[in-house]
């Protein structure tokens, strides 16, 4: 089927349910799309069926309802939440924006202006991110070569070609500032190019070149080790500083520069605004940050440093421990901004940062929940959890980034975190102990980058534990409660009771007609009275020219459209009856090959030679027990004869939790066959022929 095809079939479905504005959410299973809408009454019930492809189309309770397309259902699905109309609309489970806006928004509107600081903060730093971790594996690299003696990157004498790579990281650090300031500037509704302009004047060649004029007294801060200069401009004192890499500076510069800058935009008239706005900015703020703000900044990152700093030399265990218990937190509210900023201060006035190395235990014991997610859902065949977790472990692995993990799957599910955070305590208990972990530049903790962490043997065990720890810990106990681990596993056997599957029908291959005797046989004993079959039950004939499908069950017959499953009697599963059994023992209603065999033994799917497609399926609903009161006999992919038994049932227990023992026989795909005929009401033996199929 071409793409084509199917955008049309996505369309049509979509205008026959009321046009994507009647659309809640869509979710799917096997073989149907699940609808949630805004007023089911306006759906086109004939239209929906009309569809090329649609098997059939069943409303729900509610506003709910279903349309039955078959194996195709994936792609009609992916097809339709790929439609231009339907962006926006929901897939039935909440986005990564809705858990991230509602993580948020437990802690806001308590205090608004605090919300609003820690809002510029993340949204000065966030478009930034691509860059810096393309420069932290640029410093991964150069890390590695180092330990691997292929050149020393900390010599004074490197050849010209690695001086070069030293430049294509640390532009992004030290013009770091100017970027910070755009996007601040941008945040705050200013134009970001002034904003970038004020910050790179405190950075031109020129301004570095104060610290060599005549009336300059620089000074040596015994602490730090750095040396402070201060020029005399206009008569006043200046300090003047190195502002690469710096931070804060261009966030309080941003900060003070919005209020100027709509005020000069509402004294002068829109007609020479491009002009004198600009300049009036520049010529204000330009000297406010060298003489002020600047010093200002600085001042409040080294002060901010230094307090970590003594906290991890007087408290290493302590400041380890800490470090990765608090980040789980601020991530999600996007609080963490503070300290990746004190990261890059200490790079600056330090030369080293040694915040970087505890966070990495935090991130590891995420990544580490993630992975334990990701074999759960292989173990559980879950596709769609699968996936996420899949992503969110290759982007944590190899980038160093939490929040696919965090927002895809961690704060969805409540018990991942505390699992999570033993893994973030033995991560930060073991850097404690083993004296702490430092790094010499600003990278994402990754795979990649775990040579610029330093001692390394020390990093990689902490951070190695921390996955372990974490990951050991959601697989044994799971990361869902016992009520979502039912729910999901009812989705999964419903969606493989569904199965359906789209094939051509090739020769006919006639099963025997001594079928039903060979059943008899095979149970050592003759057909209880309840087994015999009625006058309205065809028994297999010897020669016919059709395809016999046989009933699972002994019991009576009642037609498919009677049956209380609205799927099944509206035919959208096939063609042909409903059994209500007088025993448990389900056999199989034609020899071939078992394609589904659900775990909870409710429902199986099978294949003849010739291409009949049949669907057994035990009571209504009852995927919901979970496999209580099934004894399943066979396993999926194993050829079997009619009569073979399926499952064994206790009748006495489906019935005890109120769901309905009518088994289902359909022939799935019954429109690409000759003719498929079901027997009239009446009472069946096992075995006896209750569909008359041709090819």
């Amino acid at each position: 089927m071409t793409s084509a095809t199917t955008r049309d079939r996505a369309e049509e479905i979509i205008r026959a349910v009321g046009g994507p504005s009647n659309v809640l959410g869509l979710t799917h299973c096997a073989t149907r799309l699940r609808f949630e809408l805004r007023d089911a009454s306006v759906v086109d019930q004939q239209a929906v069926e009309a569809v090329p492809g649609v098997m059939g189309a069943v409303p729900q309770s509610g506003d709910r309802y279903q349309v039955v397309v078959g194996g195709a259902v994936q792609t009609v699905f992916t097809q339709i939440m790929h439609l231009p109309e339907m962006a926006g609309v929901g897939s039935g489970r909440p986005s990564d924006a809705d858990v991230k806006a509602a993580a948020r928004s437990k802690a806001r509107g308590k205090v608004a202006w605090l919300d609003a600081v820690f809002e510029y903060l993340s949204d000065s730093f966030r478009p930034l991110l691509g860059v810096l971790l393309g420069a932290s594996l640029i410093i991964a690299f150069a890390a590695v070569l180092d330990a691997l003696g292929v050149v020393d990157f900390r010599a004074d004498d490197k050849p010209a070609t690695w001086v070069f790579v030293d430049a294509m990281w640390r532009a992004v650090f030290y013009f770091l500032p100017i970027m910070v300031a755009y996007n601040a500037a941008k945040k705050l509704q200013v134009d970001p190019w002034l904003g970038a302009t004020v910050m790179a004047a405190v950075m031109t060649p020129n301004f570095l070149s104060l610290t060599d004029a005549a009336t300059t007294v620089c000074s040596t801060n015994a602490t730090l080790g750095t040396t402070a200069c201060v020029a005399d401009v206009f008569g006043l004192p200046m300090q003047l500083n190195d502002y690469g890499g710096q931070v804060f500076v261009p966030l309080i510069m941003v900060a003070v520069l919005a209020p100027l800058y709509r005020g000069l935009k509402r004294v002068f008239p829109e007609n020479i605004q491009m002009v004198f706005v600009p300049f009036l900015s520049m010529v204000v703020m330009i000297p406010v940050t060298a003489f002020l703000l600047g010093p200002l900044g600085i001042w409040l990152g080294s002060g901010l440093g230094d307090g970590l700093a003594w906290l991890n030399g007087n408290a290493p265990i302590v400041f380890a421990i800490v470090i990765p218990l608090i980040y789980p937190f601020l991530v999600p509210l996007g609080l963490h901004w503070p300290l990746n900023a004190l990261m890059l201060v200490n790079l600056n006035t330090l030369g080293y940062d040694f915040i970087q190395g505890p966070m990495g235990a935090w991130n590891f014991a995420c990544f580490g929940a993630t992975a334990g997610v990701l074999v759960l859902a292989v173990r559980d065949k879950d596709v769609q959890m699968r996936q996420t977790a899949t992503g969110a472990l290759a982007a944590g692995l190899l980038g160093g980034i939490s929040e696919p993990s965090l927002y895809g799957i961690h704060l969805r599910f409540k018990r991942i975190y505390p699992r999570m955070l033993v893994g973030c305590l033995v991560g930060g208990v073991i850097i404690g102990v083993l004296g702490g972990v430092d790094t010499q530049a600003f990278a994402f903790t990754s795979l990649l980058t775990i040579p610029v962490f330093s001692p390394i043997p020390v990093y990689a065990i902490a951070v190695a534990a921390a996955f372990v720890v974490s990951m050991v810990l959601v697989i044994v106990s799971d990361y869902r409660t016992p009520e979502q681990r039912a729910e999901a596993r009812a989705a999964r056997e419903q969606a493989e009771a569904d199965l359906a599957l789209e094939s051509a029908a090739t020769e006919a291959a006639p099963v025997p007609a001594t079928v039903g005797a060979q059943v008899a046989a095979a149970e050592g004993a003759a057909l209880p009275a309840a087994e015999t079959p009625a006058a309205g039950a065809t028994p297999a004939a010897p020669g016919a020219p059709t395809t016999a499908v046989l009933a699972p069950v002994a019991g009576e017959v009642v037609p498919l459209a009677e049956v209380d499953d609205p799927v099944f009697a509206s035919k959208a599963l096939g063609e042909g009856v409903g059994v209500v059994p007088a025993d448990g023992v389900v056999v199989a209603p034609v020899a071939g090959e078992l394609l589904t065999v659900a775990d909870t033994g409710h429902a199986f799917g099978l294949k003849t030679a010739d291409g009949v497609e049949v669907l057994v399926h035990v009571g209504i609903d009852t995927v919901k027990l979970a496999g209580t009161g099934f004894q399943v006999a066979v396993r999926k992919g194993e050829h079997v004869a009619a009569g073979d038994r399926l499952v064994t049932v206790d009748l006495d227990v489906v019935r005890a939790a109120g769901y309905d023992t009518t088994t289902l026989v359909t022939v799935v795909n019954a429109r690409a066959l000759t003719r498929v005929e079901p027997h009239g009401a009446g009472t069946v033996a096992r075995g006896a022929v209750v569909v008359d199929v041709e090819p």
